[in-house]
């Protein structure tokens, strides 16, 4: 291997500036937060709102947040796991999946503001672009309410499922500034001649069948007619959950779920119970809860307990002794 000079001398680590500990471990992008969280002096103490979309393996999280100089405060939070609650049982992050979590977040949102029945959003989903101010009637002294997207560290691919959570929460009746752009559908066609210029088109219809999961129902009957056995174990929990909420198609059943959201997007209050505790033995020093977790508490032992023990200790010196020798 040839000898390389080293470039980064004295100097160079003399001067490092040391990122934030939420960019190096690559959660933050500073430079976009930067952007999103900026604003105008002259509107003085007015909050910016961001619809923040984050995605695990498991779930859809969606909030509107805020930020603050001691951290971002949330106004409303929505998660995929709350629409097993709506009759969903399958499928929690698949693009349908966000486009209901968007909504619901967007519904709980306006509901705790007193804005649902000002604004309820769109009620037949056609999978344009629809903008809050495009509706007939707009309360001028109390407006839609206003959020930037933020997606994190996500890729805004075209197609990318956070912006079916957008598509949710802008049909929702929050308003998001977008466009189709990065909506599944969206194409462009490059020039086949020289001097000719690109050509963009937008296919709805591709784009609602995604938020109804028409893609993920073609596939279930493709791959039922060709093998049974791997659709058993791959889409076990959709017919479940199809039997389950009495219905034929996946439409129906996201048409049901937007439904629900819509009528109730309230959180369920958790179910609280004060957990029972019993001793395990005489003098009360062992406990045990109802759900199963022990703890010790030191009681002090009384004159004939010690004197007890004192013979047992001396008891078991005699009977080592005789064994060793």
């Amino acid at each position: 291997m040839p000898f390389v000079k080293s470039i980064k001398g004295r100097s160079y680590f003399g001067r490092y500036q040391t990122k934030f500990r939420r960019r190096r471990e690559a959660r933050t992008d500073y430079y976009a937060r930067r952007k999103m969280i900026m604003q105008d002096k002259n509107k003085y103490d007015s909050k910016k709102y961001r619809f923040v979309v984050r995605k695990t393996n498991s779930r859809f999280i969606c909030q509107v947040a805020y930020a603050t100089p001691n951290g971002d405060r949330i106004m409303a939070e929505a998660k995929s796991t709350e629409l097993v609650r709506f009759g969903l049982t399958a499928g929690l992050t698949n693009y349908a999946a966000a486009y209901c979590t968007g909504l619901l977040c967007a519904r709980r949102l306006l509901k705790t503001l007193k804005l649902d029945d000002l604004y309820k959003g769109v009620e037949e989903v056609d999978g344009n672009v629809w903008d809050v101010y495009e509706q007939d009637k707009v309360d001028e002294k109390r407006r839609p309410f206003k959020a930037v997207l933020d997606v994190g560290i996500t890729s805004t691919t075209t197609g990318n499922k956070v912006f079916g959570a957008m598509k949710g929460a802008s049909d929702g009746g929050i308003y998001i500034k977008h466009n189709n752009k990065r909506f599944p559908g969206f194409k462009i066609r490059l020039p086949e001649e020289k001097g000719e210029k690109r050509t963009e088109t937008f296919e709805a219809d591709e784009h609602r069948a995604k938020i109804f999961g028409l893609n993920i129902e073609e596939y279930m009957d493709k791959l039922e007619e060709e093998d049974k056995k791997k659709y058993k174990l791959q889409f076990s929990q959709w017919d479940k959950c199809l039997e389950a909420n009495k219905l034929d198609s996946l439409e129906e059943l996201y048409k049901k779920v937007h439904e629900k959201i819509r009528a109730n997007p309230d959180r369920e209050a958790p179910k609280k119970s004060n957990p029972v505790r019993k001793s395990l033995d005489e003098i009360k020093s062992v406990y045990e809860n109802s759900q199963g977790k022990k703890w010790k508490i030191d009681r002090k032992l009384t004159l004939e307990q010690r004197k007890e023990r004192v013979q047992e200790r001396i008891a078991d010196a005699v009977r080592r002794t005789q064994e060793a020798s």
